[in-house]
């Protein structure tokens, strides 16, 4: 006879929702047999929308340039060892004509808050990108900004905007951040982007520093309620040059079960196996999507740059996580019964 625990899977598996409460009972009773249970379910959710397949993005890192102090974060502001950088139009437009011949669909703009990003100059890259390659959709990573710039570049044509919210708890926020940020704005900020009409992303650290199971079933919680398009999740690895340089890292295994919850939160949601777990696992990535992952994103971002986007210490910046390496990463996608599809991997409905 099922358990409790195994009964709330079922539950959520099939009601795609649960309270707080019962989220927090799922991450408190976490055993390998659970999370299995739970991997099994999430992946037949998928597999029944998804199939096999597994969409790419090409990742291009634009800028470690970052006006914001955010504790756990390599590129923060006062980190004066990082050696920092930023890349011209051409050099990103370059970057999207190889991923584009590689075959990438979709191109993800991430950086930190860096000023020189006006919404000009995001405008007229935007609209050089999508008047070169109208097939493609551009994804943007940039912060916090304005309803009017959110506005603004959405016009210009972009289509995704990913902004983790790092944690739904506002007093675990407000221990992660600076005084000068709010878990309010970035809230605000969400429910801009997606009233405007992008489709919207939004995500959480797994095991940060103070972070409680309550903290975590708090993030299940608001994904239920807020229903994004994408969710990026990844266990939290610390940066020597940040005050968080003590703490332990997150695990593998809690945040492939917190992959699998949240497939079974929303079997249509697009679901990164991220990079930072194949920075805990060499297997990570296969892992995740074993776990009910359907999204990876290689970098394409020029080779000198990599290293230097260093947001937590030894991150993967040479080899199979690489956009040019991509043959070799459908390889180990087949290895576990999965396809790498080349198009533009729009959210699909049940």
């Amino acid at each position: 006879m099922k358990n409790n625990l195994y009964l709330l899977i079922d539950k959520l598996a099939s009601e795609h929702s649960l309270s707080c409460q019962e989220y927090e009972l799922l991450l408190d009773g976490r055993t390998p047999e659970l999370s299995e249970y739970a991997a099994k379910k999430a992946v037949e959710l998928r597999q029944a929308v998804y199939g096999n397949d597994v969409y790419i993005r090409g990742l291009i890192e634009i800028s470690n340039i970052c006006k914001n102090d955010c504790l756990y974060c390599g590129i923060r502001h006062s980190n004066k060892s990082c050696v920092r950088y930023r890349l011209s139009e051409q050099e990103i437009l370059s970057c999207c004509e190889e991923g584009y011949t590689l075959g990438f669909r979709t191109f993800v703009l991430q950086g930190g808050e860096d000023p020189f990003f006006t919404d000009e100059f995001l405008c007229g890259l935007i609209s050089n990108i999508k008047n070169k390659y109208p097939d493609c959709a551009v994804t943007l990573s940039l912060g916090e900004r304005s309803f009017q710039s959110y506005k603004a570049l959405f016009e210009a044509g972009a289509d995704r905007y990913l902004l983790r919210h790092e944690t739904a708890d506002p007093d675990l926020y407000r221990k992660l951040h600076p005084e000068n940020m709010s878990l309010e704005n970035r809230l605000k900020c969400l429910k801009n982007l997606k009233e405007i009409g992008y489709q919207t992303g939004c995500g959480f650290m797994v095991r940060a520093p103070y972070q409680t199971n309550r903290s975590l079933a708090m993030d299940l919680k608001f994904v239920e309620e807020f229903r994004p398009d994408m969710c990026g999740i990844g266990p939290f690895i610390p940066h020597a040059a940040t005050p968080f340089c003590e703490f332990p890292s997150g695990t593998l295994e809690e945040t492939l079960f917190l992959l699998s919850l949240l497939r079974l939160i929303d079997p249509t949601l697009l679901l990164p196996a991220t990079t930072a777990l194949g920075t805990i696992d060499a297997n990570g990535r296969e892992k995740g999507i074993l776990a009910g992952a359907n999204v990876v994103m290689p970098n394409l971002s020029p080779v000198d740059v990599r290293k230097k986007y260093e947001l937590y210490n030894n991150k993967i910046c040479t080899g199979e996580e690489s956009a040019q390496a991509k043959e070799a990463l459908s390889r180990r996608m087949e290895a576990i019964g999965y396809k790498l599809v080349t198009d533009r991997g729009d959210r699909k409905e049940c």
